[in-house]
């Protein structure tokens, strides 16, 4: 079963991390960007067969960016990083223009960031650009919209951006090529009895443990960010294989059914698009608490979610925001579209629907959270 699942794949979402993509720092690696560019263009003409669809997810724009400018250690100020990030950019989309074209390929540039896909509006937006680009045969190459974001709309590093693209457009696979072979139980340039992982679950807590502390000094993601990553990829079915990115032909080996690196299998159905985009925000504007009872009927029967349930409400937030549902300890339960404003909620907090109209001056939706637009929190 393990060996299909890459066989099996039809839209693969392939991320190469900036060590990989700028040879460690020196600048845009040409042979490295060309190897790939050929797997990706056997994948999409379907040379064994099968035709695929194929998104890459590359960084590297900062580091050339600072090789065009002459920098030779990475600036600490913001705005210089963004400066870097814009000319990097450049480079980054011609290098790839250049050798997908090379393969008979057409490309096409995609920058995110986080409040693309937190936006509902802009998230469809997104999906449906990038699955007609699909449609067309084009390869989008995305990168993090480093020229614009700031702390608050940052994803923080690309393998959450390849995990969060492989859910917007419903992938099969999550490719995660680095520098590394794959997942060790401990770093073996330090621990010699580190064993190699092979394939284990997606979302197993033994994964994180192992994967303490992050690994070069180019990039930002260590292997912790690659197993969250194979743990949100999950969250819509897709599953994940971290692997060397200099192995020879690993994307067309991989998908032929080959073992290469680790697989980390995902186990969930793929959920709910609206459900999975929901639980896909990394930042959210505020939350309520709940008491024990409320808890018991969302995660037990599956019931919305009443003020008369609510203690307390954080954050400022309007209606069609998706906050957090806590628990009394501070745990995150559930989350959802809520179908009042903060201001409102707090009114309403152990209300029976009955005093609404008296408290709001209007009667709305009897619910705060309806359990159409809740999803609960994996635990």
């Amino acid at each position: 079963m393990v060996s299909n699942i890459l066989s099996d794949a039809r839209r693969i979402v392939v991320k190469v991390g900036s060590s990989l993509v700028t040879n460690e720092g020196k600048g845009l690696d040409e042979v490295a960007i060309g190897e790939w560019s050929r797997q990706l263009a056997a994948l999409v003409h379907g040379d064994g067969g099968v035709r695929r669809e194929v998104i890459m997810v590359s960084s590297g724009a900062i580091a050339e960016g600072m090789k065009r400018l002459g920098w030779v250690s990475r600036p600490g100020e913001i705005h210089e990083l963004q400066a870097a990030a814009a000319v990097g950019q450049m480079g980054l989309a011609q290098m790839y223009e250049t050798k997908l074209r090379e393969q008979g390929m057409r490309s096409a540039q995609v920058l995110l960031t986080h409040a693309d896909l937190a936006d509902r509006e802009r998230y469809l937006n997104a999906r449906i650009t990038l699955l007609t680009l699909l449609r067309l045969g084009v390869v989008p190459v995305i990168n993090e919209n480093d020229t614009v974001v700031t702390d608050e709309i940052k994803f923080g590093d690309n393998d959450t951006l390849g995990a969060l693209v492989a859910n917007l457009v419903e992938a099969d696979a999550l490719v995660i090529l680095t520098d590394q072979k794959g997942l060790y139980t401990a770093d073996p340039r330090r621990d010699a009895s580190a064993k190699f992982v092979d394939v284990a679950d997606a979302g197993d807590p033994a994964l994180e443990v192992m994967a303490g502390g992050a690994g070069s000094s180019i990039g930002k993601g260590g292997m912790i960010t690659k197993i969250l990553a194979a743990k949100r990829a999950a969250g819509s079915g897709a599953s994940t294989v971290i692997a060397w990115g200099r192995e020879k032909d690993v994307l067309i080996r991989l998908s032929q059914g080959e073992s290469i690196g680790t697989l980390l299998v995902a186990h969930t159905q793929k959920t709910q698009a609206r459900k999975q985009w929901m639980a896909d925000h990394l930042q959210m504007r505020g939350s309520v608490t709940v008491d024990a009872g409320a808890v018991a009927k969302l995660k037990g029967s599956g019931k919305s979610l009443l003020p008369i349930g609510m203690i307390a409400v954080e954050g400022d937030f309007v209606r069609g925001d998706v906050i957090g549902i806590r628990d009394e300890q501070g745990v995150e339960i559930a989350r959802g579209l809520a179908n009042y404003a903060s201001a409102e909620a707090r009114l309403l907090c152990k209300k029976p629907s009955t005093e609404f109209e008296h408290l709001l001056g209007y009667t709305a939706e009897p619910e705060m959270v309806h359990r159409d637009n809740l999803v609960l929190a994996h635990h």
